[in-house]
């Protein structure tokens, strides 16, 4: 483990958020998500109870998009969740995101179409994190940037901020002194 020793404890929920980047025959991609959270013991709900390790919540997400981040088409779908026949009533309003670009923008566009009472707080967290996996799937796809054009990891994130050791032995045509 590599966090330190936790005091005594024992688990009472468990979420998992798996994504996978797909590259289709007609040179779209996708990228799905699936959000599952389950409880360790038997969970009462006023829809009635789930057994220990049933998800309360089972939701998927699929987002079809082009080459430059573009959503082109977007799908989402309810499994399990804590009020059947209302929370799955949702799914289609995530229809709103087509058009969107995952990169430019994309988490200010969720929040404002989907964000509270106009979408479902699980999908849209859910979604939240479709950016970066649609990054790593194009990843190994493009080649570095060469001659002029800028890498497009750079200052997005610490590590990579024009100003660091990192970019400066890395990438040194990037590298900015803040002396």
């Amino acid at each position: 483990m590599p966090l330190t020793t936790p005091a005594p404890r024992h688990r009472l929920h468990h979420r998992t958020a798996t994504y996978e980047g797909y590259q289709r025959d007609d040179g779209l991609f996708d990228i799905e998500g699936h959000l599952v959270d389950a409880k360790d013991g038997d969970f009462a709900l006023l829809t009635g109870t789930r057994p220990a390790g049933h998800p309360i919540h089972d939701m998927w997400v699929r987002v079809t998009i082009d080459s430059e981040y573009v959503i082109r088409a977007i799908e989402a779908a309810t499994i399990g969740m804590p009020y059947p026949g209302a929370c799955n009533r949702i799914e289609a309003a995530y229809g709103k995101l087509v058009g969107a670009n995952l990169v430019i923008g994309f988490r200010k566009a969720l929040h404002d179409a989907m964000g509270g009472i106009r979408g479902c707080t699980h999908l849209t967290e859910l979604l939240g994190y479709l950016p970066t996996a649609a990054v790593q799937t194009f990843a190994g796809l493009r080649r570095e940037a060469e001659g002029d054009e800028r890498p497009f990891q750079l200052d997005r994130c610490h590590a990579l901020a024009i100003t660091t050791d990192t970019v400066r032995t890395y990438y040194a045509k990037w590298y900015k002194s803040v002396a």
